[in-house]
């Protein structure tokens, strides 16, 4: 029971495969055989999710029927509180638009509503089906024990994690940033996580994998530099994951449980008498053995799955489109940029005023950056442009989204303060590593 189903999960999640001359992972080809198999109907099936969301908040809001308000998943799912209603109907608003091609240009155009809807959103659907469905595997057989019993020396002092949330960054290094975010949300609501260490994992281990990262450093056309590239990406996460945890807002949040409870680490200790692997093998069968009915592990799985579907979309679809919206056709990330000017200059960029228009970009969509870094004639800056929107993480159009539409307990203005701080840590860091290069 503990061997078979975590070898599975470790096959789906954690498994590196050559496909068309990259890398990815068996979950990221099922989801992108599932967005195949769907095609053109995806963005309907999209707008229909996040309309029956929407819709589904605003009945269960007003007329309270018993199936819902005596369902623990049902009211999960639908009675939302006023700002996430707001947030849903204002994402059932852009998504209609976007759909039907009616409104206001800088709702509906393709750099904006028209890419969340049918670049985004379908991928995401495809993505959390597969993640959602398989995930009780990676996390109800017992294998994060026994990985959190051998990592938790490491990760415990280094960035203040139990060893299990090894398994969180592992899934999104090699597949998809949004499964680490899934998984965190759910070891938070079972009791694994504290309030501290879900926003820890959330904010800092969900990386952008391997696949869309050599996306980024193509578009400024460096691939042939993807090697210093993404071992620069590496060692700047690494840098901000000690560090950040560390500081504001980070630091204050609570060492409790879902259940208010504090957390102690005794059970962290190893018993008297054990090894590292005994102790972590009786872990990972005693958790295993809690298992009464695959029936039930199934059940658990589709919920996920629907979780994710109907509470985390509509949220993209709304914060997404707004904070594309806000960079497409304000000046603001522009204006915001200029106090990095002084800073890129301090640590010799070429071209800094261009440089640092994408400085606080990133925050509304990753790829962002980089496309503008693509009409700056500077190699080096080229460079530190594309590494730092890599290591950046909040990105509102995805990132942020799936953060605040998930059960992790993060707010804006934090994951602001977050995207700031990995600013101002990782960039001196890629900065220097690039005058090494350069």
């Amino acid at each position: 029971m503990f061997l078979v189903p975590s070898l599975l999960g470790v096959l789906l999640f954690m498994t590196p495969i050559m496909i068309d001359g990259g890398f990815t992972i068996p979950i990221a080809v099922l989801a992108k055989s599932l967005l195949g198999l769907l095609g053109q109907s995806a963005t309907i099936v999209v707008t229909s999710i996040i309309l029956i969301s929407a819709l589904g908040s605003v009945l269960a809001l007003a007329t309270k029927p018993r199936f819902i308000t005596e369902s623990k998943f049902l009211s999960g799912l639908f009675l939302a509180t006023p700002v996430w209603l707001t947030v849903r109907l204002l994402g059932a608003a852009f998504v209609v638009m976007a759909f039907f091609g009616f409104g206001p240009e800088h709702v509906i155009g393709g750099a904006t509503g028209g890419f969340v809807l049918g670049d985004l959103l379908p991928t995401l659907l495809s993505v959390f089906v597969f993640a959602g469905l398989f995930l009780p595997l990676l996390t109800n057989f017992g294998l994060l024990e026994l990985i959190g019993t051998f990592m938790t020396k490491i990760m415990r002092p280094l960035f203040g994690l139990p060893g299990r949330s090894a398994v969180d960054c592992a899934s999104s290094w090699l597949g998809d940033g949004s499964v680490a975010i899934l998984m965190s949300s759910k070891q938070y609501e079972q009791g694994y996580y504290t309030e501290r260490e879900a926003a820890i994992v959330g904010t800092t281990f969900s990386v952008v994998s391997i696949s869309f990262s050599l996306v980024v450093i193509a578009q400024v056309g460096l691939e042939h530099m993807f090697v210093p590239f993404y071992l620069t990406v590496c060692l700047a996460g690494f840098v901000a994951a000690v560090v950040v945890p560390r500081l504001p807002p980070l630091c204050w949040k609570k060492n409790s449980l879902v259940n208010g409870e504090e957390k102690t680490f005794e059970h962290e200790s190893l018993p008297e008498g054990e090894t590292l692997f005994s102790f972590g093998v009786k872990s990972a069968v005693n958790r295993a053995s809690h298992i009464r009915s695959l029936g039930d592990v199934l059940k658990e799985g589709f919920q996920n799955a629907a979780d994710m579907v109907f509470g985390v979309l509509p949220v993209v679809m709304a914060i997404g489109t707004s904070a594309l919206i806000i960079a497409e056709y304000t000046p603001v990330f522009t204006i915001l940029g200029m106090p990095f000017v002084p800073l890129l200059e301090l640590l010799q960029i070429p071209e800094a005023v261009a440089a640092s228009e994408t400085m606080l970009i990133g925050i509304a969509d990753m790829f962002i950056p980089a496309v503008l870094a693509a009409n700056i004639d500077n190699e080096m800056t080229r460079f530190v442009v594309a590494t730092l929107s890599v290591t950046q993480l909040i990105y509102m159009s995805e990132v942020g989204a799936l953060l605040l539409g998930s059960k992790i307990p993060v707010k804006v203005w934090e994951l602001v303060m977050i995207f700031i701080l990995r600013t101002l840590v990782t960039l001196p860091v890629i900065a220097g590593v690039a005058h090494l290069i350069f």
